[in-house]
């Protein structure tokens, strides 16, 4: 798999361009994914499952469920069998968000971090957490390896994590929309929003295997730009809206089009990956589509589907490609 990678990054030109910004480090001592035979000395997989479903990606449920992190296997525990682990922060940057009331959110006690890498505003989560050292709040900056707290089994799921799966559960994000909160209320009145934008559905995680892996390989050649304008398509959508957090946010991530900088944008075609990222925007003329008024499905790249269709995001039907209900809710709150 890591030789797959490496072939990849290297016909996505991660080999050449910008060196890279400073690398993510692994979220506790546990390095086995960097060494062979990774697996299982480095995830934990869900009950009665094999470590696989630890991973990121299409790995629950027999391939139709979606996990948007890794679950880390703690290595350390006091003499009662709880886990001691330090959870250490990834990379410089600012503590986001901290929830202590572990019963709040399927993540337990967790805290979000904000880092600014290679041009690239993207978060880090840390889930499931034992604890959160106490005087971390919400702007405070950490230091790349900087004590978070201690890895755990918090979670407000019905059974709860025993203790032999204790583990971190961690991801590498980019937020979807600052307007969270707005848009939760309009879709699901009758819910508490007790995160605000910190929720899980407002953050779209990329795969932090791949990640950590191809710097392993590719050292200060690594560009995380380039790894997340290099992500492979699922599909393309037309969305009528021409202004939206992410625009502005993640405006590397915009192509230029000549033709829509002379006429006026009308529209925005929009590539997402599998996990629903949207990692290309491409602004378009009104000349240049026919149905600017409404969220078009354009394209769908039907080989990626086939390999990782557990996000649903989109369907077939008679033939007939369309984007399904929980596609529409993706791009109504990417644009809200």
């Amino acid at each position: 798999m890591r030789t797959s990678i490496v072939l990849q990054a290297l016909s996505l030109g991660l080999l050449c361009g910008p060196i890279g910004a400073q690398p993510f480090g692994l979220p506790t001592s546990n390095h086995a994914l960097l060494e062979p035979r990774d697996g299982p000395a480095f995830f934990v997989g869900t009950a009665g499952k094999p470590w696989t479903s630890g991973q990121f990606g299409c790995v629950r449920s027999d391939g139709w469920q979606m996990h948007e992190g890794l679950d880390i296997r703690c290595l350390q525990r006091d003499r009662k069998g709880e886990p001691t682990d330090p959870v250490l922060a990834t990379a410089d940057g600012t503590v986001a968000y901290c929830n202590r009331r572990a019963g709040l959110s399927n993540y337990g006690n967790y805290i979000v971090l904000r880092h600014l890498l290679d041009g690239v505003e993207i978060y880090s989560l840390y889930a499931h957490l034992r604890d959160i050292r106490g005087d971390l709040k919400p702007g405070r900056g950490v230091k790349a390896g900087e004590t978070l707290g201690l890895l755990g089994r918090t979670s407000n799921t019905p059974h709860g994590i025993p203790q032999e799966r204790a583990h971190v559960h961690f991801e590498l994000n980019l937020l979807l929309n600052d307007r969270f909160s707005g848009w939760h209320r309009a879709e699901f009145p009758k819910e508490r929003d007790d995160h605000g934008k910190w929720n899980g559905q407002n953050l779209a995680g990329l795969d932090p295997r791949e990640i950590f892996i191809l710097q392993a390989q590719l050292r200060d050649k690594f560009s995380l730009r380039q790894y997340v304008r290099g992500q492979t398509e699922l599909c393309r959508v037309l969305v009528p809206d021409t202004s939206f957090p992410w625009l502005s946010r993640y405006a590397l991530l915009i192509r230029r089009n000549p033709l829509a900088e002379s006429q006026g944008i009308a529209a925005y075609e929009v590539a997402l990956n599998y996990n629903g990222v949207p990692y290309q925007l491409v602004p378009r003329a009104l000349s240049e589509v026919k149905a600017h008024n409404r969220i078009t499905l354009i394209s769908v790249n039907e080989p990626e589907f086939r390999k990782h269709p557990c996000r649903k995001l989109i369907a077939q039907h008679s033939g007939q490609w369309h984007l399904t209900r929980r596609g529409l809710k993706l791009i109504e709150l990417l644009t809200y």
